[in-house]
């Protein structure tokens, strides 16, 4: 299909429900030409994505929204929520980003009554009773659709950083102690700039907590037992549905 434009005004409801790779260009901000023409030929060949388009100099809301600073600028965007933004993508991105929306389509969708038995395989591997690490490629597969099925709480780390070794081995107790009740991921934010950049971790650790896709929590430092647990609970317990949660990072 030919590409979408979106504006201020459109952009919420043409984005709430679909997988998208939004271009955020005027045409005379360090476009690359081959990313162009890949963009408009990967518009016409592939369905049940949305490939659309920006001019931030019309649309100043998008602009703000995504930082635009008069340099081309990439979106990936699933059910409204940005998971990647690249700035001056490149013609080689597009498969990757591609690949990564076609995965979140297929992990969200309802299973077929005859793959009952797959689906509860699926579920069974929701369940960790142990920190798992992801990356800038496995994070939204991971975190944003896990927390679909229970909240997540992801650790940002490195591992020179001293707190976080102090936050480890609580990790460890409760995410054996809560599995099936909550996920907690790790994300190495030396080894995954991207993520580092999408949430703006500028201090770590940093605990986030996703549930039903969205961000409801965030703070920098190294807590207590004690104040894992109250989060944890909170998580669990709290109410957040997912066409009306807002939280940005």
């Amino acid at each position: 299909m030919p590409l979408t434009t979106l504006t201020d005004a459109n952009f919420n409801a043409a984005t709430r429900n679909v997988a998208a790779l939004i271009l955020i260009t005027t045409g005379n901000d360090k476009l690359r030409s081959d990313f162009k023409t890949a963009f408009t030929k990967a518009a016409d060949e592939e369905d049940g994505i949305l490939f659309a388009q920006v001019d931030p100099d019309s649309n100043s809301a998008i602009a703000r929204r995504f930082d635009y600073q008069n340099k081309s600028l990439l979106i990936l965007c699933y059910r409204g929520e940005a998971l990647v933004r690249r700035s001056r993508p490149w013609a080689s991105d597009l498969p990757d980003f591609i690949g990564q929306l076609r995965d979140a389509l297929a992990a969200d969708a309802p299973p077929e009554a005859e793959d009952e038995q797959a689906g509860e395989a699926q579920d069974t591997a929701l369940v960790l009773d142990k920190p798992m690490d992801v990356t800038d490629a496995s994070f939204e597969k991971e975190a944003i659709l896990a927390s679909h099925e229970m909240p997540v709480l992801v650790d940002f780390w490195a591992e020179w950083c001293g707190p976080c070794r102090m936050v480890a081995p609580i990790l460890d107790k409760l995410a054996a102690e809560y599995a099936g009740q909550i996920r907690v991921v790790k994300v190495d934010t030396d080894a995954n700039p991207t993520l580092s950049q999408l949430f703006q971790i500028r201090s770590i650790p940093t605990i986030a907590v996703f549930k039903t896709g969205k961000l409801i929590f965030m703070q920098p430092g190294a807590l207590q037992e004690p104040h894992f647990r109250q989060l944890i609970q909170q998580a669990i317990e709290v109410e957040v549905p997912a066409d009306e949660a807002a939280a940005s990072a």
